[in-house]
């Protein structure tokens, strides 16, 4: 089957089996090495890429459900004010990241800065935890979104009580 849809800003196409998960799709294909499958069950969460504005594992999407879609992955990200923020962020509150999960990482900040509404603490936490990364504390993340929500909101974040 044909597939087409948008990848980072720019209209693709390409013949792949409807069942083909799309982050075999995105790394093979395109050669976009930051997303990686280590699990291939949609736990480690290092596959992530934003599908439609969503953020989800991309291990877990076959190919037919990327037609007609937007797919934004690290690469495209990195482009963006939300990148930017949260990559100060992340240097500013000292979280390291080790290069493996770095890419997951921002992308799970970033999404929560895009989001509609402002996210709950347990919202954030949940995001983050999306993330299997071993290389920054918890509570280092979680300070580094807090200060990249502060940043994108003008100084207005507040924590939920």
């Amino acid at each position: 089957m044909i597939v087409e849809f948008i990848l980072n800003g720019e209209d693709v196409s390409l013949k792949a089996d409807p069942l083909e998960r799309l982050s075999d799709l995105l790394r093979e294909r395109f050669g976009l090495t930051s997303l990686m499958s280590d699990c291939r069950e949609g736990v480690c969460g290092k596959c992530v890429v934003f599908l439609d504005g969503l953020l989800v594992n991309s291990c877990m999407v076959p190919a037919f459900k990327a037609r007609g879609t937007e797919v934004v992955t690290y690469e495209g990200f990195k482009s963006t004010d939300s990148y930017a923020t949260v990559e100060r962020s992340f240097r500013e509150a000292g979280a390291e990241l080790c290069g493996f999960c770095d890419s997951a990482m921002y992308m799970a900040a970033g999404s929560l800065i895009d989001a509609a509404s402002r996210p709950s603490e347990e919202e954030i936490m949940e995001v983050l935890s999306s993330v299997y990364c071993r290389c920054v504390t918890p509570s280092r993340a979680l300070g580094a979104v807090r200060t990249a929500l502060e940043s994108s909101l003008g100084g207005k974040y507040g924590r939920a009580r």
